[in-house]
């Protein structure tokens, strides 16, 4: 995912972590100053929903704004990529446990 924070607050004139500090807390969001220079810094790890609404309310926007999809890697070579998309099969690749040759390690499940 990409964090588009700096961008949508750039369109609403804000250009430093107070200044959207101040723009959160007109909307009764209080987070602390680390917390939002975290958030301004670089793209979180987590984000809480009812966060991710109050940041929306603040600078006007929606969640698609500020969260941008980005193509994920490693999900097959490029010549298994070109020949699915070629085939009009766009379905993501499941991702599914694998199985231990040597069998399960636990023989009861854990308490």
């Amino acid at each position: 995912m990409k964090w588009n924070l700096r961008w949508v607050a750039a369109r609403r004139d804000i250009w430093r972590p107070t200044d959207l500090l101040a723009a959160f807390r007109e909307v009764g969001f209080n987070p602390s100053l680390s917390k939002v220079a975290a958030l301004w810094g670089g793209v979180p790890v987590t984000v809480r929903l009812d966060d991710l609404d109050r940041i929306c309310q603040a600078l006007g926007c929606t969640v698609a704004d500020l969260l941008e999809a980005e193509p994920l890697t490693g999900h097959g070579s490029a010549e298994q990529l070109e020949s699915r998309a070629a085939v009009g099969d766009d379905r993501p690749v499941p991702v599914r446990p694998t199985v231990r040759k040597d069998g399960p390690r636990r023989l009861h499940p854990p308490n």
